[in-house]
Formats: C-alpha cells, structure tokens, sequence
C-alpha cells in the first residue's frame, strides 16, 4: 500500500483542496472524502438523524479499503498460496464442464460447428472482467472476491447482493459440475471396462425443458449418486486443508491438460471438413436464440460458464502469501492458458463429428466414435483417456468453486450478515470448516437431482452480473481512492482506461440480453430471496452497524503493529453528531 498518510489526514487534504476548486472538483472531493473515510462511529445513528433515514443510509455505507487491508492481516486461514498454485487454481476451475460438457450441447443447440466463435466471444467479455478483478485484487487482496469489491465501492445492500449471486454461482456451478461428473463416470466404466451402470440412480431425477419451459419428475430416476459422493469427497479434502487442496489440484490440472492435448493431436488428422460446412448454420425455427449469427452470443451466454473460474482465483486472497502480486498473476495466466485449450477442443471437436450429434453428457466421446466409424481405425483407448481426463478435470472444477463458495461464506459471515457459525476456522486445519461443510453438503444434494442444463444457465447469468458490478466498481475506485497501491493496473492511463471495463459491461449487459427469459426470471427469484434474508436478518446484524467501534478495535487488535495498514483506532463519543 501507498505511504499511509492516516484518515484524518487524507480527508483534511481533500477539504483544503476543495477550497481552491470549483463545484464539479468539490463534488469529487467530497465523494473522495466519503471514500477515504476509517471513522468507526459515522455508523452509528446521529442524534438529529430519522429512523427511515439510518435504515437508508446503512444501505449505502462502504467498507473502507483500511479495515479490509486490516483483516487480511489479522487473518486466522493459513497463508500457502503462491503465483503458480493460483495459476493451476484458475485452470483447475475453468477446465471442466465448459470443455467437457457444455460446448457439446452449446454447438448442437445454438451455434454448430461456431461455437469456436462463441468460445472467442465468451474469452473476450472474460478478459475484460479479467482486468478488473486483476486491478482490484490488487489493491484489496481480501477473500470474498465480488462481494468484498462491492462492499468497499457501492455499500452495504450491493455487496450483499453480490454475495448473494455468487452463492448462486458457486454452489449451483459446483452442483453442475457434480452432474456432468456423474456422466463420465457412466461413460468411463463403458469404455473402459465394458460395465453399464442403470440410469436410476446416475442420474437426477428433475427434468428441464427451456422451450416450452416445463419442469417435471422424470420417471424410474431417483438419485444421481455418483454426482453426490464426488461432491462430499470433494468437501472432506477442503476441510482438511489449503495445503493439501492445492497440491491434490495441482496433480489433477496437470493429468487433464494432458488429456486435452492428446485429444486435439490425436483427432486433429481425421478432422472431417464438411463436418464445418455450414459453418454458422441458418436459424430456420423463428427462435433468434437457435443457430444463425444470433445463436454464436446465444451460444457465447451458455459457454461464459466455462470461464468463470478465474474469479473462483480472488476468494482464496487471505491464504495467499503474496496476493497483491500474486492474484492478477494467476487471473490472467489462467485465462490465456485456458483460451488457447478451448479454441483448439472445440474445432477439432466439431470436425471430427457433425455439431447435431454433440447434444450429450459426454460430447468427445462422441467425436472419438464418430472418427472411429467413418475410418475404421481403433480408438477406445482414447475414449478411455478422455473419460479419465474428464474425471479428474470436472473434479478439480468442483474443488475450487466450494473452495470459493466457503470462503464467500467465511467473508460474509465475518461481517455479521450471515451466522457467525460460518466465520469459524479449524483450529489444526486452519480452514472455515462450518462454511465448507454445509456447502458441500448442500452442493451434493443440487447434484442428486438437478440437471446440468438447468444448473448450468443459472450460473452464467449471476456470473455476468457478478462481473458488471465489477468493472463499475474498479471505475469508482480509480476517481475516490487513488491513494491506494495497485500492483496492476488497467492500461490507458487516467481516463481512456474506463474503455474496457465499460466494453465489459456492454458485453455483460448484451450476453444477459440473449439469455432465455426463463433464466432471467429465475436469477430474479433467487434474487428475491436473498433480499428477503437480508432484510430480515442480515441488515439488523451486520457488524459494521451493530458494533462498528467493536469491529474496527478487533481488527486492529490483531495486527502486526509494524504493518503500514494499521489505522488509528480512537474513543468515540456516541452522542456527538458526526457528518
């Protein structure tokens, strides 16, 4: 962090400025002012000061940048992470169901053999986010990823509702993942050692049709209990360790990089060309949302899914060694790496076999038997490897979204608007194990009886909007707090940077746009309910209002007295009126 010059300081420099500037530059300066501010008792209610007018006002109120800084220093979770476990953390969680799963059933429904193009589009709109989470993981290195960026740029009700949606994100990607798992496992017993496994128990029970949308009990499925197990494995190596949970995902990113790359050389000499021919096929139904140039964003709004572990990256900030500089490291590593792997899947994919056969749980396999029919040539073992491949790559997924969803949990619960079981860190394991456990257990349930199509879309709608909130937020703080260190910052120097985080919410704002209204409607319910939570419970026990002065004393407590980020913590007179 920059040279801390202290709160009270920062301000009296901002009211000096503001005497010898006109009214647009003291506006700025008194938002910068509001920004700046580390004064515990500006939570409390004024003497002077309406009921309504508190309750409104605690809806907007920011966590400033110096508590947070606070708590990754008082943190209790282990610090182990370094650059290259976060790389390997970013790739564990954005290879998985969007390479393995849903770019099948993305180019058989939307955009065909372009669903390459939809992979680009979707790369884009991430790299963009990518930026963004990069520039302010670097300056609040703090676990909580979009809800602590929120929390310290648009108040209270925004991060609230932003570690709302990325429950949404994370537990139902988790489930998703869970679901696709539970299909290679079928599909690598049958390929591997001729073993079929009967459907009624590996495979959810709950159907979803998007057109006409229905929802129904399909009949003779009762629980998809592989996807369950996996997930409850999954969540026993998370409660054990940070340690352990990164070396387990390590191995397994390396053994599934491996199998995609010897998917795309093995079939990459039997790529059939007709198969690309139409390239974009034509929308001949009427629905915008099915093939043609529309279907490519359609398509784009589906595999979005597919790149949203980067993300996942920020919530492991308190166990980093060096977050500032790591975080942005393993944020935009983990993308190009994953981009370049997923452009060259897909097209050798949708070569190898016609795009209107992909819609399946299991869309390479697919592509190997086609090549196997139309040459005559032997593949099965590949088949065996990509079904191996799979497991393990769509099992490091898992891993590291409960890892982020407990760790949303830890940040939320720390700040009193969750219960304070879920802020408790293992004495010996050093981990949320409360938050870990109830989600995983949750997440496993999901994955026993929702489908993956279902899941899956759900989750990419919270995501765009986790990354619009995002990009705004990186805007605001570049105006109020540029006093604070940022390790990486967005190129385009003082204004012309705000380009890319506001392409990036263009393309949020244009993929959300071409979602089903089903999902948009369902994201809005999810919504609903978290609002519902938070105004009954999470507003009336927030800590930053409940006890702010406690709050900020306990922090402080806790830190190395030699860390430049300490702030002055004074007695405060409750009564005395306070701007």
């Amino acid at each position: 962090m920059a040279e801390d010059k202290g709160y009270g300081s920062e301000i009296h420099e901002v009211e000096k400025g503001s005497e010898h500037s006109g009214g647009a530059v003291n506006f700025l300066h008194s938002i910068q002012a509001r920004y700046a501010k580390v004064d515990p008792a500006s939570y409390l209610r004024r003497p002077d000061e309406s009921s309504s007018s508190y309750w409104v006002r605690r809806l907007g109120s920011l966590k400033p940048i110096e508590l947070l800084l606070g708590e990754y220093n008082a943190t209790p979770l282990r610090r182990y992470l370094n650059a290259f476990h976060l790389i390997f953390f970013g790739i564990g969680a954005i290879i998985g169901t969007g390479i393995f799963v849903l770019s099948g059933q993305a180019a058989a429904n939307h955009a065909g053999p372009a669903v390459t193009i939809s992979f680009i589009v979707a790369a884009v709109a991430s790299s963009f986010a990518a930026m963004s989470y990069s520039e302010l993981a670097s300056m609040i290195p703090v676990s909580g990823s979009a809800y602590t960026y929120a929390y310290a740029t648009m108040g209270e009700f925004v991060a609230w509702t932003l570690g709302w949606d990325l429950i949404l994100e994370y537990m139902v990607g988790a489930a998703t993942v869970g679901v696709g798992w539970s299909g290679y496992f079928v599909t690598f017993f049958k390929v591997a050692f001729n073993v079929e496994f009967g459907e009624n128990w590996t495979e959810p029970p709950i159907k979803w049709q998007e057109s006409p949308a229905s929802i129904y009990y399909d009949e003779g499925h009762y629980f998809n209990v592989p996807g369950f197990v996996i997930v409850m494995i999954v969540t026993t190596i998370l409660c054990i360790g940070i340690r352990q949970s990164s070396w387990v995902n390590s191995v397994i990113v390396v053994i599934k990089m491996l199998v995609v790359f010897i998917f795309v050389f093995a079939l990459c000499g039997f790529v059939d060309r007709d198969n690309y021919s139409p390239y974009v096929p034509p929308n001949t139904t009427g629905d915008w949302h099915l093939f043609g140039a529309p279907g490519i964003f359609a398509a784009a709004s589906t595999v979005f899914f597919a790149f949203i572990g980067f993300d996942s990256v920020t919530t492991a900030a308190m166990e980093c060694k060096n977050p500032r500089r790591d975080l942005p490291i393993g944020i935009i590593g983990s993308l190009i790496v994953t981009t370049i792997m997923y452009v060259a899947f897909c097209t050798v994919m949708t070569g190898a076999v016609s795009y209107t056969e992909l819609n399946v749980a299991a869309p390479p396999t697919v592509a190997v038997s086609a090549v196997e029919a139309r040459t005559g040539k032997s593949f099965r073992w590949l088949n065996i490897v990509v079904s191996l491949g799979a497991l393990f790559g769509l099992t490091s997924v898992m891993m590291i979204m409960l890892l982020g969803q407990s760790r949303v949990f830890f940040s939320i619960a720390k700040d009193g608007m969750l219960p304070s079981v879920f802020a408790k860190v293992h004495p010996k394991f050093k981990t949320p194990y409360v938050a870990t456990i109830v989600v995983g257990t949750i997440t496993a349930i999901l994955a026993a009886i929702l489908p993956v199509d279902l899941l899956g879309n759900m989750t990419s709608i919270g995501t765009l909007l986790a990354f619009f909130i995002v990009h705004a937020g990186v805007i605001l703080l570049r105006f109020t707090r540029p006093d604070v260190e940022r390790w990486f910052k967005i190129p385009g120097g003082k204004y012309l940077f705000a380009v890319f985080p506001i392409l990036g919410m263009v393309v949020c704002v244009l993929l959300i746009a071409v979602a089903e209204v089903t999902t948009i409607w369902r994201l809005f319910v999810w919504m609903g309910i978290g609002w519902i939570i938070y105004f009954s419970y999470g507003i009336r026990k927030s800590r930053l209002h409940k006890d702010p002065i406690g709050r900020f004393a306990e922090v402080h407590a806790h830190m190395d007295p030699k860390e430049e980020s300490r702030y002055e913590v004074q007695d405060y007179d409750y009564n005395h009126e306070r701007m």
